[in-house]
């Protein structure tokens, strides 16, 4: 069964409220304005709901009638941003416009969410391009961008052998070759790149600034109310949308540079 669970959050909590649930339902949910405050909502099946519920005492589901696959394709509007269109493979893409096409599924990312427009928008940006790693790559949606925008080579790494499985096939889907791996970029050893791009949580993307090897890094994943620790690494940009932010860091003997 398929269950519409509904969160309804005050404005002062909404993005904590939000941070909350992206790491409970990392598949992403929709955001319904309110005067007074947001409703977040999400499409799960019996074992998900049960977990929102138990974290939210006031969430309410309710079963999903017949016809719910089209309000779930409703939910996965496609964006355009840094010059490419990311979207489902349900949605027809400008002619002239670079497509990364993404099959929502159990791992994170079609794109729309803002932090993966935020971190599209600064590659998009930097003025030349090598190689890219992307860390924790759910859908593979960054990777495939990056692949797009001209970086090469192009390595992804995740945790989560769906995550890993689920990049596979949109990379393959998207005709660009990736270099997928399952790695735990926390304890195992990670491939030295020009940039490395990070859209997960702020404690993850803190820990990894210790023992990355790269030029730059684009960082996001983390509400914009949350400062992010830096380290060794000079911050060239900073981006936010939608209560997000994303932040470029390079090494310190480029800081100062203009992105």
């Amino acid at each position: 069964m398929l269950w519409r669970v509904s969160v309804l959050a005050a404005a002062s909590e909404a993005e904590l409220s939000r941070a909350q649930l992206l790491e409970l339902v990392p598949a992403g949910f929709e955001e319904i304005d309110h005067d007074d405050g947001v409703e977040l909502v999400c499409y799960l099946d019996d074992a998900a709901s049960d977990v929102v519920r138990r974290h939210y005492a006031h969430a309410t589901a309710t079963l999903v009638a017949d016809g719910w696959e089209n309000a779930w394709r409703a939910f996965h509007r496609p964006v355009v941003v840094g010059g490419l269109w990311l979207g489902p493979p349900w949605e027809e893409p400008p002619d002239h416009t670079a497509a990364v096409v993404i099959e929502p599924a159990r791992a994170f990312g079609t794109g729309a969410h803002p932090t993966t427009q935020l971190c599209v928008e600064l590659l998009s940006g930097l003025p030349s391009r090598g190689s890219l790693l992307d860390i924790g790559c759910g859908s593979g949606v960054l990777a495939i961008a990056g692949a797009r925008l001209g970086y090469e080579p192009v390595y992804a790494v995740d945790v989560d052998p769906v995550a890993v499985e689920t990049t596979r096939a949109n990379a393959a889907a998207n005709g660009v070759s990736i270099g997928v791996s399952t790695i735990d970029a926390l304890a195992e050893a990670l491939p030295s790149t020009d940039v490395a791009v990070a859209n997960i949580l702020r404690a993850p993307v803190e820990a990894l600034l210790g023992r990355l090897v790269a030029t730059l890094v684009v960082a996001s994943g983390y509400l914009a109310t949350d400062r992010l620790e830096t380290g060794r690494w000079d911050r060239l940009a900073h981006r936010e949308l939608d209560g997000w932010a994303a932040d470029l860091l390079a090494n310190g003997g480029i800081a100062g540079r203009s992105v």
